[in-house]
């Protein structure tokens, strides 16, 4: 079946031709032609781009019950804009969260702060205390302010990334286990500076909840079976 879908995120746009040998892609959603539609779609920019809208939540817990084997989990999802979560018990929906206010580009703020200061995540060890953020573009500001106070960069910027985590962490009712996916999924600090196990499953899994939706509807059996996704991740 040849099937467009789009996750059109603030900051990232991520696209996947289900018809093509190819997997999903990541582009700027700055950098996206006109000519750019899917057939469905989510995320915030999602009614300009698609035929047909999902909500992000929905395609969330869609695609992460055919991803994680475990009946009880809980997967969070941290983007560039917002941050939102869902809870499954028993094999069964339980409970979800979305939060654009305390959570608000918390994504967005990681990044600036990555190119402002020519940081390189990888190479920055998690501090001991973190900063208490509210949210990313607030937090900015302790960042700075912390700097020129005398502090280091590099610290300034890991405790206000470490806040970020727990702030996300607490968002989501402190779980001991966190199945992530994101944007975030990428950053090894954000990751290790989350105060749980957390166990990555990369940036593409709305768009994986998008084509298990529009199979189940057209009557065509899953995608693949539970527990790997139907590409090889890159």
């Amino acid at each position: 079946m040849a099937l467009i879908v789009g996750d059109f995120g603030t900051s990232y746009t991520k696209l996947w031709n289900v018809g093509s040998p190819e997997g999903p892609r990541v582009i700027r959603s700055t950098e996206l032609g006109p000519q750019i539609r899917a057939d469905y779609g989510t995320g915030h920019n999602a009614p300009l781009r698609a035929d047909r809208v999902m909500n992000e939540l929905v395609v969330l817990a869609t695609g992460a019950r055919k991803r994680i084997a475990a009946p009880d989990f809980l997967v969070l999802d941290c983007g560039s804009r917002d941050v939102k979560f869902v809870v499954f018990e028993k094999d069964k929906f339980e409970r979800a969260g979305w939060n654009s206010e305390c959570g608000s580009s918390m994504g967005f703020s990681i990044e600036l702060l990555e190119m402002h200061f020519k940081l390189d995540y990888r190479n920055i060890a998690v501090p001991e205390e973190h900063l208490p953020v509210a949210c990313g573009v607030l937090g900015m500001s302790a960042v700075f302010d912390a700097v020129s106070g005398g502090e280091q960069v590099e610290q300034a910027v890991a405790r206000f990334v470490k806040g970020i985590a727990v702030n996300a962490h607490r968002f989501a009712g402190c779980p001991g286990r966190v199945y992530l996916c994101g944007g975030l999924c990428e950053n090894p600090l954000f990751v290790k500076s989350m105060p749980a196990q957390v166990v990555p499953l990369g940036r593409f899994l709305l768009l994986e909840g998008l084509v298990e939706t529009v199979r189940r509807e057209e009557g065509q059996g899953t995608v693949w079976k539970k527990g790997a996704p139907p590409y090889k991740n890159r």
